[in-house]
């Protein structure tokens, strides 16, 4: 049977990439790295109820438990911290923690490594899965991609029945931000 290490940003994001992998015959590890969320009450509350859902789904839960919204900033240039930039902003973060899930994939005999941000609508897919694939080159596992977007709105319907945290924004402190701020208010100098 193929070993998957899936890059989990959250439990609901996860419910049905879960089930749509399982109708492949596969049954992934999690793998837990987002030092990309911030404030920690945020952080906190996404790790936990990954960790509920795993337990309550008897799926293995493999975890760095990291917050890092200093490494996080420190890490990231500083073009990329401009609101507007979202291309290079996100490129960091896809990168930061698809790494992580390939590096420790290749050293733990994973067949392949993939990550939840594939249901999302608002996430990147071609940068995602550019980023996935030269990395897996580079650690020598291969990215396994899937487009689960057509899932959403059912997991996130999913998520709610199973009671799940559902959060408001994507994760980092940059996303949060754009939450609150009117348009208006982001376009001046």
């Amino acid at each position: 049977m193929m070993k998957l290490l899936l890059h989990s940003c959250c439990a609901p994001c996860s419910v049905k990439c879960i089930d749509d992998l399982a109708a492949e015959d596969l049954r992934p590890a999690l793998f837990w790295y987002n030092p990309n969320i911030h404030p920690y009450t945020e952080y906190r509350s996404r790790r936990d109820t990954l960790v509920k859902f795993a337990a309550d789904s008897g799926l293995e839960l493999i975890g760095d438990d990291e917050y890092g919204l200093r490494l996080f900033l420190h890490n990231m240039p500083a073009a990329e911290t401009q609101a507007d930039d979202h291309p290079s902003r996100c490129a960091y973060c896809y990168r930061l923690r698809l790494e992580k899930t390939a590096v420790h994939a290749a050293k733990n005999g994973y067949d392949y490594f993939s990550t939840t941000l594939l249901i999302s609508p608002y996430q990147n897919h071609d940068l995602i899965r550019q980023i996935g694939e030269e990395l897996g080159e580079a650690q020598g596992v291969k990215f396994l991609y899937r487009d689960f977007r057509p899932l959403f709105r059912e997991g996130q319907g999913r998520a709610r029945e199973l009671g799940l945290y559902l959060q408001k924004y994507c994760g980092c402190i940059f996303s949060e931000e754009e939450r609150y701020l009117p348009k208006k208010a982001r376009a001046l100098p």
